[in-house]
């Protein structure tokens, strides 16, 4: 790929229009607007998926208050481990059944015990996982399920919305995702004294910081501005460029996170901008998905590579596709195809670096894991990457891109 064109954002992103950005009428209610998207009672906004995590910990938290442990898969965001720490809870990370995103039933069964609060699976890159069996084993010891759909919103099994059958669910609409505020954060739960007490849990610590709502509007209109293949080389292509080239890998995949947890209301005009971006959401999956198909069939007639799919242990399951996700022959492969690829703005990028407790900066909250422990974690970080299922990559790019993968996986 001699010739670097304009930027392809990692992810599918839906971009806002001129129209979404008018000062909020009566449209400025996003709850009522995702609750009928998703088909479900009652949603609750906060202003991060991490923050809408935090809200349902904390409300965990005080119904059962003897009990300490989060179980979550041991490869899987490190805003997780930081939500875990913030409240006060021990993370428990779990090793992944071989070559997907499953968690492993029996590492899952002997994590969890009458000190787990709560089992967190996670539809990562928007591809559906397990949860029955997180639920059993949760539920075998009186403990919740809160399932991680950040990348997921819009994904479905059967005729309901993902996240119907447990316990709690939460969406992210920060950047990058399928429907966006800049950053906000949705909450499903479907008990309602457990939904009151989420509610109440947000109208007791969630403070309106007018300030940070200020930054998050501001922030949300340069994301509308530069949000398309003209701006993108300045805001995401530049600063990545500039990670790679001090070999920060985790700054380039955006994994360098605050260990501080932003908690503040969203204001009325980003929410009507949500519920007016809302409208177009269900076409742009609706092609998103079409265009993640056929580029699936070409990727897997390229000897050694492989598309993770959604979990055949999950019936009906029809996930969203932000990105695919390809599991390369081996970890030097996969780094090859990356050190040349990943800032020639093509679309390539890396879910997540490493597996939880790999990252020395988040040694604080990840406990520690031994060189032969979590071994389908740790080599799924070593071997997965994504291509962006952005409009923006076009054909002949992806062509380019396939060609390229090809000769890295030989």
């Amino acid at each position: 790929m001699a010739e670097r064109l304009a930027d392809v954002p990692p992810t599918a992103g839906l971009p806002l229009r001129a129209g979404d950005l008018a000062w909020p009428g009566t449209d400025a209610d996003l709850a009522s607007a995702l609750a009928r998207f998703l088909g479900v009672p009652q949603v609750q906004i906060e202003c991060s998926g991490t923050a809408c995590m935090v809200v349902a910990l904390t409300a965990l938290k005080r119904l059962a208050p003897t009990r300490t442990e989060v179980v979550v898969p041991a490869y899987t965001c490190p805003l997780v481990a930081l939500a875990v720490a913030h409240c006060g809870l021990q993370l428990r990370v779990c090793d992944l059944q071989p070559g997907t995103l499953d968690l492993d039933p029996v590492h899952l069964h002997q994590l969890c015990g009458p000190q787990t609060l709560a089992v967190v699976p996670t539809h990562l890159g928007g591809r559906l996982t397990d949860v029955a069996t997180a639920q059993a084993c949760a539920r075998a010891v009186g403990a919740w399920t809160l399932e991680d759909a950040a990348q997921a919103l819009g994904a479905r099994v059967g005729d309901g919305s993902v996240g119907v059958h447990s316990d709690m669910v939460f969406f992210s609409l920060a950047v990058g995702k399928g429907l966006t505020l800049f950053e906000g954060g949705a909450l499903v739960v479907h008990d309602p004294a457990l939904r009151q007490a989420c509610a109440q849990v947000s109208a007791e610590t969630v403070p309106r910081h007018r300030g940070w709502e200020l930054r998050r509007s501001i922030e949300l209109l340069g994301y509308a501005l530069c949000y398309r293949p003209a701006g993108l080389g300045l805001v995401y292509g530049r600063p990545l460029r500039q990670a790679l080239k001090r070999g920060d890998w985790v700054a380039a995949a955006g994994d360098d996170f605050d260990p501080e947890i932003p908690l503040h209301r969203v204001g009325r005009w980003r929410q009507a901008v949500g519920v007016r971006a809302l409208a177009r959401l269900p076409d742009f999956l609706a092609q998103g998905t079409a265009r993640a198909l056929r580029r699936r069939e070409q990727l897997t007639r390229v000897t050694g590579l492989s598309v993770l799919g959604d979990s055949p242990a999950v019936p009906g399951a029809a996930g969203t596709w932000p990105v695919l996700m390809v599991w390369m022959p081996g970890a030097a492969q996969r780094d090859a195809a990356i050190r040349a690829l990943w800032g020639a703005g093509c679309g390539l990028s890396l879910p997540f670096v490493h597996a939880l407790p790999d990252y020395p900066r988040y040694a604080r909250v990840v406990p520690a894991a031994e060189a032969g422990a979590l071994p389908h974690a740790r080599e799924l970080a070593g071997r997965l990457l994504a291509i962006s299922n952005s409009p923006w990559l076009d054909d002949a790019r992806f062509e380019q891109v396939c060609a390229a993968l090809a000769r890295f996986s030989r």
